[in-house]
């Protein structure tokens, strides 16, 4: 694997190296030799899978609090998603900043999501299938959410939102002066 740290220090991009032959090819996906070689958490506790039948879902932008904040490894095995990122780490020297970066299907990406960081990604593609590892158990009380399009973050989302949970489309706007807990 070839990993490639983001502007956000602890988030990495992560590509597969392909070993190929006549069959097609093979390549590992996780390897906790290789994670723990940079430092990053297991990414095993739970495995998500999320499909999206339109273009433009927009879902996210999701988060849990302590004790129960979660690592994720993000995928798209079919389609193609735009996954965006952003550093509530207080303290942070990247606090407030985000990742943004294309998954998909075709270019086999993963995207490793650190503690804290706010998560969401919109499907570039109908059809489109997203798996997730994940380093904790979903804790229903200690998720939170920010506005996939508060103004303060300044998020650009490749196309316009074409369908959003109302769960989704309520998240408050991010104030950087509240604690997260």
């Amino acid at each position: 694997m070839k990993f490639t740290e983001t502007n956000c220090p602890g988030a990495w991009i992560i590509d597969i190296e392909e070993i190929s032959d006549d069959r097609g090819f093979f390549a590992r996906t996780f390897c906790r030799d290789e994670f723990r070689a940079h430092k990053l958490k297991d990414v095993t506790a739970q495995c998500n899978l999320s499909f999206n039948h339109e273009a433009g879902t927009l879902r996210g932008m999701h988060y849990q609090l302590p004790p129960a904040t979660e690592v994720k490894l993000v995928r798209c095995t079919r389609g193609a998603i735009y996954d965006i990122i952003v550093d509530l780490r207080p303290g942070s020297p990247t606090y407030l900043e985000h990742v943004g970066v294309e998954l998909s299907a075709d270019n086999r990406r993963a995207l490793y999501v650190p503690d804290l960081f706010a998560h969401g990604y919109q499907t570039l593609t109908p059809d489109a299938e997203v798996t997730y590892q994940v380093t904790e158990f979903y804790t229903p009380g200690y998720e939170r959410g920010i506005r996939h399009d508060d103004p303060a973050l300044g998020l650009t989302w490749p196309v316009p939102v074409a369908v959003i949970s109302p769960k989704d489309a309520s998240w408050p706007d991010f104030d950087p002066s509240h604690p997260l807990w």
